[in-house]
């Protein structure tokens, strides 16, 4: 039996916070994180841990694509984008709202190691879609609790 693919799409802050639930250790390439200005997209690979399906036996990953319209600017902070072999690993998307009645604002994806990318958006707009059949990962990500 093939493992059933993963498709979301995020139109407001609680999508994209079950988006963010899903990519969560997802390592990425730095040359794989794309911003293309003319067609204001943001377009992402990842090799995402599927926490769905994670138990004690089976830590999988799978090629993940996502992509985010209506994109004005791209800002990385503390990301090594003089290295685009470098691998960064994506924690969390999180939204900044401009204002009450304004859709736009600044997607953020926050990276281990205090790397951000920071996404000016003209509302919310993501997709994510697994691209592959899974395969075993090395190990599960683990993260120390703050005190």
């Amino acid at each position: 039996m093939t493992a059933q693919k993963l498709v979301l799409a995020a139109a407001d802050a609680g999508d994209l916070e079950a988006m963010s639930a899903r990519l969560q250790d997802a390592v990425a390439q730095v040359k794989d994180l794309v911003y293309l200005p003319k067609s204001r997209r943001f377009a992402g690979l990842f090799n995402r841990f599927k926490w769905e399906s994670a138990d004690a036996r089976s830590n999988t990953r799978v090629r993940a694509g996502l992509h985010i319209e209506g994109v004005l600017s791209a800002k990385a902070c503390k990301l090594r984008t003089d290295n685009p072999d470098a691998v960064a690993s994506l924690l969390a998307l999180r939204f900044q709202p401009n204002g009450s009645e304004d859709p736009g604002g600044v997607i953020e994806l926050l990276f281990a190691g205090g790397g951000v990318l920071k996404l000016e958006v003209e509302c919310i707009d993501a997709e994510l879609s697994d691209l592959s059949g899974e395969w075993a990962a090395r190990g599960r990500p683990v993260h120390e609790l703050e005190s």
